[in-house]
Parts: C-alpha cells; sequence; structure tokens
C-alpha cells in the first residue's frame, strides 16, 4: 500500500465523515470488496487476514504493481475474502465492513498499512477504533457493528467458504481460474500465472 493512498484516504474521510445508512449495524451487509471492473476477463479471489505480515506485505508492494498492469487497464479484478487469523483479525474485519461495502477496500488498505502499529499497541481494539474514527466511523457505529453477532458470523462464514470451497489453510492464499495459491509473490510471479489466462 501506498503511503499517499493512506494519507489520501485521511484527506477524503475528513471531507466526507458520516457512513451511509442506518448509525446502528442493522443494514450493514458483509460482502466481499471488489477492486477492479466486473467486466474483466479474470478474477483473482484474495483470502486474507489483517493480522497477516504476508498480506501486508502484498497489499504493500505487490498489489500497486498489479492494480497498475491489470486492474486499472481492465484485465484483473480482484475479490477480497477475509480469512481472520485470530480475534483481532476478526475485529478489523467487522469494524471495515462497518464502514460499507464502498469503503470497505479503502479501510483494508489502511488496516494493512498501519498493522504494526496498531497490533503492537497496548490495547489493539482500542487501536483500530482510533483509525476507524479517523475514516469518518463513531465509536457507536463500531461498537454496534462489533456487537452484531450477525456481521461476525458473516466474516466467519467467509472463512469457512474458504476452507470448504477451495482448502485454505493460510494467508495470503489466492484462487486464480480455480487453482489455489497459497503465500505471496512478485509481481513477475503473479504475472507468470495471469498472463497466459488473459484473452
Amino acid at each position: 500500500m501506498r503511503r499517499r493512498g493512506f494519507m489520501g484516504f485521511l484527506a477524503g474521510m475528513a471531507a466526507a465523515t458520516a457512513v451511509p445508512g442506518p448509525i446502528a449495524a442493522q443494514g450493514v451487509e458483509v460482502r466481499e470488496g471488489v477492486i477492479g471492473s466486473a467486466e474483466a476477463p479474470l478474477t483473482i479471489i484474495e483470502y486474507f487476514s489483517m493480522t497477516c505480515p504476508h498480506c501486508a506485505n502484498f497489499h504493500r508492494d505487490t498489489l500497486p504493481v498489479l492494480k497498475e498492469r491489470y486492474i486499472d487497464t481492465g484485465k484483473v479484478r480482484i475479490l477480497l475474502r477475509d480469512f481472520p487469523l485470530d480475534r483481532y483479525a476478526l475485529f478489523a474485519a467487522v469494524i471495515a465492513h462497518c464502514a460499507g461495502n464502498d469503503r470497505y477496500p479503502t479501510f483494508v488498505d489502511v488496516f494493512l498499512e498501519t498493522q504494526q502499529q496498531w497490533m503492537s499497541a497496548p490495547d489493539p481494539l482500542a487501536a483500530l477504533k482510533s483509525l476507524g474514527q479517523l475514516g469518518g466511523l463513531t465509536m457507536e457505529q463500531m461498537d454496534a457493528c462489533l456487537a452484531d453477532e450477525k456481521m461476525i458470523d458473516a466474516v466467519l462464514e467467509m472463512r469457512l467458504e474458504g476452507e470448504q470451497t477451495y482448502n485454505v489453510n493460510s494467508t495470503p492464499s489466492f484462487i486464480i481460474d480455480g487453482k489455489l495459491y497459497a503465500g505471496n509473490n512478485s509481481p513477475e510471479g503473479f504475472a507468470q500465472i495471469i498472463d497466459p489466462l488473459l484473452p
């Protein structure tokens, strides 16, 4: 993730701090994040955990290159699916979904970019909530989402689907053309997988 992306996120959120829809968790739907056009000929599914350092490395170092080469050019879209490895990854996922589907990918970027800071804080959940506030969420909104069993169950169901459908057991894991590729890779490594699948 680019630092400018984080600063851009903060600037954008400062200009529009209200979350669309109900303030309480009711009405917040947990869905996979989407990066790229629905018309892209190739879809990559990424299963990730907010507390996974290799996931943070992918989003910081590899994803920007893939975005420039494939996503921005309409060749590939990426679906972000939660695969929380621990309770703080679950909390972070719920807070990110609490922001709404449109802003969920941005919250994922910010939480992964700042992963070391909030994970090493004396109270990681409080640090996550502080980031959520910077993104325009109120404490009341985040508390409502974190107390919403349906939201928590939906995130865990996303993980379970990855396990049962694709045999995902580590993060990050990528499903490309129906095949499981576990672990981060270099942009060149991804290119060797992606290029032969493009029309």
